[in-house]
């Protein structure tokens, strides 16, 4: 085996590691699976004679390049590119996605989209990863003590987010409570199945108030805009939890996932598809 082919299959061995990475990092399978090729080449570029911790080396590499692709995104903003993220992960079967076994919850996502791509650098890196300190510092110009001033402030930021019920079978039953609500009209039905403090967010649907809260609020969005798409709604994994999807003549229309947490549904994501949605 020649060295590049050598090279290349230590690559793919940790491709797997890296996606997951960059998936947490950016929020986007299509960035993330971008960041991991520019990782390989730069490898490809340096060689791995001098690399001993080919694995460390590798998630610092893709930890730069994400970091230039979340400051370029924030730049942005204006022209709201990234109104559609972060992008869920839809599967059929919990077990399905074998390139992110561990996927990342929504409703954490949710919050490391709103952090400084510092912060979300230092959060993820190290408290996910385990990455030093020095380590992270050093991609973002900065000591290891101010990094762990970024990891602290993104960590105080992220233990907001809900803890879901750890039996998917709970989570499925209420998702499957809500969903029949949806179908039947049945606004009791759905007002009990929430939380009272329920957030509703809406991706990609610029003509809507993106957030709404309080069960009460969010069963009537629901039934005033959603129940003619509620008898097309199927079961499917979102990010590793129950969720649904609705298609139409074979094009996705929209995801929903599901955070559920003591046995009601907390947080509401609905993904829509921007072709349909404009």
């Amino acid at each position: 085996m020649d060295e590049k082919a050598w090279m290349a299959e230590r690559f793919e061995e940790q491709r797997r590691h890296l996606r997951s990475v960059a998936y947490r990092m950016l929020g986007s399978l299509t960035e993330a699976d971008d960041a991991v090729q520019e990782a390989w080449l730069r490898l490809d570029r340096t060689g791995a004679d001098d690399i001993d911790d080919l694995k460390g080396w590798l998630t610092t590499v893709v930890g730069r390049v994400c970091l230039d692709m979340l400051r370029a995104r924030k730049h942005r903003r204006e022209q709201q590119l990234d109104d559609f993220l972060p992008e869920p992960l839809v599967t059929s079967d919990p077990e399905a996605e074998t390139v992110l076994a561990d996927a990342v919850g929504l409703a954490l996502l949710v919050l490391l989209e709103a952090l400084d791509p510092a912060q979300r650098l230092a959060f993820v890196l190290h408290d996910m990863f385990g990455v030093p300190f020095r380590e992270i510092g050093e991609i973002v110009g900065r000591t290891p003590i101010a990094a762990r001033k970024l990891a602290s402030r993104a960590r105080a930021r992220v233990r907001s987010a809900p803890r879901p019920d750890p039996d998917l079978a709970e989570q499925q039953r209420v998702v499957d409570a809500f969903l029949a609500a949806s179908r039947d009209g049945d606004f009791e039905g759905l007002v009990r199945i929430l939380d009272p403090d329920v957030v509703f967010r809406r991706h990609a649907v610029a003509d809507l108030v993106p957030v709404v809260t309080g069960a009460a609020n969010v069963a009537r969005e629901i039934l005033a805009r959603g129940t003619p798409l509620a008898p097309l709604a199927r079961h499917v994994f979102v990010n590793g939890a129950p969720g649904a999807k609705v298609e139409v003549n074979g094009v996705t229309v929209a995801v929903a996932g599901f955070t559920v947490a003591n046995g009601k549904v907390v947080e509401l994501d609905l993904f829509a598809n921007p072709n349909v949605f404009r």
